[in-house]
């Protein structure tokens, strides 16, 4: 479809738009969307789906476990789900604690805030530890 030639990478798409990128056709992007959670397109009066960049990302890789490495529906599932648990797992080795600045005595609500990514520079570290210090004073005043 040349409409979808000209969109830009971050506009939405039509299902008949996102079915003729990924390779489908709309029925199977309907049917995928009732065995995949994860895939939810935007939709409009009447039903009409748009598919953000994020929703057609899915649907590529979707298509790219069930066509190409010949999983099943529920072994991609699966794969998904585990995807989606990995991501909200967080590393370890980019969170680090790191020692509090100043008093915490003045701080009655440190321990409960949390933690500052070791990965940050120094001054970012600085500036954060300062901006919830403010916020730490302003809550127990």
């Amino acid at each position: 479809m040349a409409a979808a030639k000209t969109k830009s990478e971050s506009a939405f798409r039509t299902i008949g738009e996102a079915a003729d990128m990924v390779g489908v056709a709309q029925h199977v992007l309907r049917f995928w969307e009732t065995r995949f959670p994860q895939l939810q397109p935007l939709k409009r009066g009447g039903g009409r789906r748009y598919y953000c960049p994020a929703d057609m990302a899915m649907l590529e890789t979707i298509k790219a476990m069930l066509h190409d490495e010949g999983l099943t529906i529920r072994g991609a599932q699966q794969v998904l789900s585990q995807r989606l648990k990995d991501a909200r797992t967080p590393d370890a080795a980019l969170i680090t604690t790191v020692e509090a600045p100043s008093t915490p005595s003045e701080q009655p609500l440190y321990k409960a805030l949390p933690t500052v990514p070791a990965a940050l520079s120094p001054a970012s570290r600085q500036s954060l530890y300062a901006i919830r210090d403010r916020l730490t004073r302003a809550l127990a005043a």
